[in-house]
């Protein structure tokens, strides 16, 4: 591996500014009470929320569901009315400037305390700003924090942004007191699927429309659905980017734009609780009292955050060719329509594409590559070793097209030092030879109790790899296919690619119909390296790639291994039928006994979210089948597509 030199490696993002400098130089009070004038959109009418509300109570949209409940069900239309605004009662924000001004106060005083700095791009901030007033504004973050939800409007009170209201899950709004706070700082609140039920469906998507259509505030929702435990990109969820499209749809609105949001961290506050979760341990509560208790962890130094704005996406450019919005006119505005198989499937293209839009903008930090790094070295490896590779993978990561904040004006050495301070939870230095930092307890323990704490060890630290994991995924593939596919041939490796993806695709995110262009981007990526060559009908290997090749590999092994062992679970078991709980206790322990023997050697194969992922692709791919029986979900397994599934994985 050659060291890239120092010209070659300008990394740290441009136009990226501090925004708690000026508040360690100034009064919060004063900050939080200064005047506040937002440019809103310029269509709107000032509205309250109680008027909002009403609206959506006296819709004809909402009229004619009730009517269409009392039918199917006799129940009385003044029951049913009565029950919508009880569900709207228990789900609208009531936004107030006195509560964006208290957490103000609150977060200049726990972001300074907690962060050394947020950068945020101020070209990003120009555009929004531009957007906002232009047409409603659809804000789209990623999710990896619930910090995430309080940063983006905490950054728009900062720069006299109008503050948006946030779909928030159901949990925080029984917090006493702070679920209050946050109904009044603009957050609304779903409860969890919700499909089913159609009068509050209805009020719901009746809500966010109205939200969108008379231009209240920009709205916030998380296109992944909930925050990643894995911090790995989520496939997105369709429901909520329905519900704010339509209004375009309808005609009611002549364009929305959709502002892609990147936001990633040195250091996660729940790096610790979200690796657990994975391992089958409860999720922790949402209450006043547990946030209290967590305080402690506000002592700790997390680093920086990186927030960066992409630029506003129109959906009118996007839909033009893609899709007819004709049919809309057909039917009352006022009326629900079903979205037919060719809105489907825009809504689902364009909600991947934000997704992908996320990733290309995430800022990575020096630990995301020295995770990489440890991740393929559990034996532990020299620190000297480690500078070494991470600096290879930084050129490598570069050249990929990431965008990387590495300190420009301190030495490779005293980066290396840094991170691996900041990050003492994960890994540890002894006498210069690092390795990953396991919970301390009692000793001694038995073997489950070992193989939970090296998980935990592992898992924490592929959470930062995750956040990475996105710049080498084509090309990875690439890698795989060059050592799987019948021959070198370009088209017996694009058919091996196609299958990888099609397993792959409830792992990572990829645009639906766009499998030709992931190949080519992974070709792309790897021959500008230098890693492959490229004729009219062959790829091959260069000599001076196949360590890149290698390491790429690894890369993907825990995928590929969590997968085959999942199916070989299924395969093996006498399970016919089961339930998604039945299903993770039992894999789980199938696993456990595999890594105790050797036969398993990766810990990441202990994953729920991986086993999840699994049994959805397995669903996508006709192998599972699912029932309702007695309200819960059952799989049933058709194991000879399992096996065959696994036999082209192992090929």
């Amino acid at each position: 591996m050659e060291r890239a030199s120092a010209e070659a490696l300008e990394a740290e993002p441009d136009g990226f500014f501090d925004i708690l400098e000026e508040r360690r130089q100034g009064s919060d009070i004063s900050h939080a009470l200064r005047t506040f004038n937002p440019q809103p959109y310029r269509g709107a009418a000032p509205t309250s929320a109680s008027a909002l509300n009403r609206m959506v109570l006296e819709s004809q949209h909402l009229s004619y569901i009730i009517q269409e409940i009392t039918l199917e069900s006799d129940e009385p239309r003044e029951v049913l009315l009565k029950e919508a605004s009880a569900i709207l009662d228990e789900m609208s924000q009531n936004l107030q400037l006195g509560f964006i001004r208290l957490l103000g106060f609150i977060l200049s005083k726990v972001f300074k305390s907690v962060f050394r700095s947020i950068h945020v791009n101020e070209d990003g901030l120009t555009q929004l700003r531009q957007a906002i007033q232009e047409y409603p504004v659809i804000l789209m973050p990623n999710h990896r924090s619930y910090v995430d939800f309080l940063v983006l409007s905490y950054i728009m009170f900062t720069y006299d942004l109008s503050i948006p209201v946030i779909a928030a899950g159901i949990p925080l709004m029984g917090m006493k007191l702070i679920g209050e706070i946050l109904r009044r700082a603009g957050a609304f609140f779903i409860r969890r699927a919700v499909r089913s039920d159609k009068l509050y469906w209805a009020v719901l998507s009746e809500y966010v429309r109205t939200i969108v259509r008379t231009g209240f505030a920009p709205v916030e929702f998380y296109v992944e659905g909930w925050r990643s435990r894995t911090q790995k990109s989520l496939i997105p969820k369709l429901g909520m980017m329905e519900m704010v499209l339509e209004p375009f749809f309808k005609g009611e609105v002549f364009d929305i734009s959709l502002v892609p949001i990147s936001i990633s961290y040195d250091r996660v506050l729940e790096e610790s609780i979200l690796a657990k979760e994975l391992l089958g341990f409860p999720k922790p509560k949402e209450t006043t009292w547990g946030l209290l208790k967590a305080w402690t962890v506000l002592k700790e130094d997390y680093g920086c955050m990186h927030v960066c704005f992409g630029n506003p996406v129109s959906v009118r450019d996007l839909v033009k060719g893609k899709m007819n919005c004709k049919q809309y006119n057909l039917v009352p505005r006022d009326l629900p329509m079903k979205a037919n198989k060719q809105t489907q499937e825009f809504v689902s293209g364009l909600a991947h594409v934000i997704v992908r839009l996320q990733e290309r903008n995430v800022v990575l930090s020096p630990w995301n590559l020295i995770a990489v790094i440890l991740l393929q070295n559990l034996q532990g490896i020299d620190l000297d070793q480690l500078t070494h590779k991470t600096l290879w993978l930084r050129r490598l990561a570069l050249q990929f097209g990431a965008h990387l904040n590495w300190p420009k004006h301190i030495s490779d050495s005293e980066v290396m030092s840094s991170n691996l301070t900041l990050h003492h939870s994960v890994a540890h230095c002894d006498k210069g030879h690092i390795h990953l930092a396991e919970e301390a307890g009692p000793v001694p323990v038995s073997q489950e109790e070992g193989v939970f704490r090296r998980a935990t060890a592992v898992l924490m630290c592929a959470s930062y790899r995750n956040q990475a994991v996105h710049v080498f995924t084509r090309p990875a593939m690439v890698a795989v296919t060059l050592t799987k596919a019948a021959s070198n041939r370009t088209d017996d490796i694009f058919r091996h690619f196609n299958l990888l993806l099609e397993l792959f695709s409830n792992e990572f995110v990829f645009i639906p119909g766009q499998v030709f262009q992931d190949f080519e981007e992974g070709c792309s990526l790897l021959q500008q390296s230098g890693v492959i060559g490229r004729s009219d009908q062959e790829v091959f290997v260069r000599d001076e790639g196949q360590e890149t090749i290698v390491f790429l590999r690894a890369i993907l092994q825990p995928f590929i291994e969590s997968y085959q062992v999942v199916f070989r679970f299924l395969c093996e078991e006498s399970l016919q039928t089961f339930t998604e709980k039945n299903f993770l206790h039992s894999v789980r322990r199938f696993i456990m006994k595999l890594i105790i023997s050797g036969e398993v050697h990766s810990y990441e194969c202990l994953s729920s979210d991986v086993q999840k992922n699994v049994l959805s692709t397995l669903f996508r791919m006709d192998a599972l089948t699912k029932t309702k029986v007695d309200g819960q979900t059952e799989f049933s397994v058709n194991k000879s597509a399992v096996t065959r599934i696994r036999d082209l994985l192992s090929k």
